[in-house]
């Protein structure tokens, strides 16, 4: 629903924005008072403007545009007032709150939490989001398991709702120091940690799932607070409506589950941190990923080739002779008569099982229902390959009974599990199967993929820069009298004017 600003004149009201507008559209419409709302002034803008940060949680832009958990209700937010979406990202905390003092932003939305001293000076929307806060440092050292036992560096972003409660608790414990920082966030001073260059920072929990699933020396020494509640921010409007629509919208997301949806998108796959099988995927990336990769891009077609790895990981952790009792067999663990059917004759061959696996697997995704959103089909379609397309089916169906979103993979997990207990699979096609066991394979197959990109990245950076650096090496060999790097920009300068000469 797209909410639009009518002239007074105009009876063609629209019943949302009649609601949130009654109380205000005689002072909007009296001309001794001009001065329009909020809310009023974004939909006469046409332009949504949100402040954010850059972060895996809440803005960034990926090989596909823009992303991030705030970024795609910011999107809905814009979306459901009529308007376009702007978004404004800033670099601390510092700036990003006098974006929106200045009036330069409409609301915060960077996964904030809410703060005794955050309520005097602004606003919240309602929270859709709970996160707590973690103490973290680095493996190997003796864990502190309190305040008392921080014996090190503690450095934290300034402004943060952690340098709020480190204030709090250096009332009760004078003792206590830190350090605060506008240089860098909460993924660099946890990298900071890892590098030994602090000792100890302070995260909130949702942050650390996600860096733990590829950073495991990192290490939860206590929870410092249980519970926030995370929201965006605006200014204190006293009657502005702006608040009241986002009561609104936030409302019908929470019920249309659209929320829960973005925290599957996001977090559902994390879970809980498993310390030996993350070190184990890591050093399996490195030393045996690279025999099998070329098959896996060769055949993976339109499927993202780390998704396909990720998947023949979860099936056999890349071992070509791996078997089952169950008789799969191979990297992709194929049964028999899959075999038979794909025309592989030997289940044990890498790059006979890995083209099976990719040609399996994009038949069942030609099976998933046209009405599952493009971006989760995958998640239906390697529950199937787990689990049997039937079941997953049966899982669908049920998913409708219950009253709940049957093209949503959110609520169709829940629903899997269920396909243990008489009182539901009497109700199904197929029947009893163990249905738990296909939410934890997509599970780790998420995780494993995430990881997967991550390394990915990582390496194609580092052969970047490896690059430039050899490139800076022979540009500035046999230079002695002048700055090597003034060097490199005649030599930059010279290329650019090459084409005119």
């Amino acid at each position: 629903m797209a909410w639009k600003l009518w002239p007074c004149y105009n009876t063609a009201w629209k019943p949302a924005i009649l609601a949130v507008l009654a109380l205000f559209w005689v002072t909007a419409c009296d001309p001794t008072q001009p001065e329009k709302t909020h809310l009023q002034k974004i939909l006469d803008r046409g332009e949504l403007r949100v402040g954010t940060i850059y972060s895996s949680t809440t803005y960034l832009f990926g090989p596909n545009g823009p992303e991030g958990f705030d970024y795609e209700l910011a999107k809905s937010l814009a979306d459901y007032l009529g308007v376009e979406l702007k978004m404004v990202p800033s670099y601390t905390l510092n700036e990003l709150f006098t974006q929106l003092n200045a009036g330069r932003v409409d609301v915060i939305a960077a996964g904030l939490a809410v703060t005794d001293k955050r309520r005097e000076y602004y606003s919240f929307s309602p929270a859709y989001q709970w996160v707590s806060q973690k103490v973290v440092y680095k493996k190997g050292r003796k864990r502190p398991r309190n305040l008392g036992q921080l014996d090190g560096v503690i450095r934290v972003i300034a402004n943060s709702s952690h340098a709020e409660t480190l204030a709090k608790l250096k009332q009760e414990n004078p003792e206590l120091e830190w350090e605060e920082t506008t240089e860098h966030d909460s993924e660099e001073l946890m990298q900071k940690v890892l590098a030994g260059d602090i000792d100890f920072t302070i995260v909130d929990s949702s942050q650390l799932d996600l860096f733990r699933r590829y950073h495991t020396e990192l290490s939860l020494a206590f929870t410092l607070v249980k519970e926030q509640p995370v929201a965006w921010l605006l200014q204190k409007g006293g009657n502005d409506p702006l608040q009241a629509a986002l009561i609104e919208f936030f409302g019908q997301m929470q019920s249309s589950g659209m929320i829960a949806q973005l925290e599957e998108k996001y977090y559902g796959h994390v879970g809980k941190f498993d310390y030996v099988d993350t070190r184990a995927f890591i050093r399996a990336i490195d030393r045996k990923l690279p025999k099998y990769r070329p098959m896996f891009e060769q055949y993976a077609g339109e499927i993202d080739w780390r998704l396909l790895a990720a998947q023949s990981y979860q099936e056999s952790h890349w071992k070509p002779n791996a078997r089952s009792h169950t008789g799969v067999r191979g990297l992709m663990m194929l049964t028999l008569n899959t075999a038979k059917q794909l025309n592989i004759d030997n289940r044990m061959d890498p790059e006979q099982s890995i083209r099976g696996g990719a040609i399996y697997l994009r038949k069942l995704l030609d099976r998933v229902p046209e009405k599952i959103a493009p971006h989760e089909r995958i998640w239906f379609a390697l529950a199937a390959y787990n689990v049997g397309m039937g079941h997953v089916l049966d899982a669908i169906n049920l998913t409708r009974k219950r009253g709940k979103d049957p093209y949503s993979w959110t609520d169709v997990k829940t629903t899997l599990p269920l396909l243990r207990q008489k009182k539901w699979y009497k109700q199904t096609k197929y029947g009893y199967a163990r249905g738990e066991e296909p939410v934890v394979y997509v599970d780790n197959i998420r995780r494993y993929y995430d990881a997967l990109v991550w390394s990915d990245n990582k390496k194609t950076a580092e052969s970047r820069l490896a690059q430039q650096k050899e490139k800076f090496k022979q540009l500035t060999s046999g230079v002695r009298d002048y700055d090597a790097e003034q060097a490199v920009e005649q030599e930059i300068e010279l290329q650019q004017a090459a084409p005119q000469r």
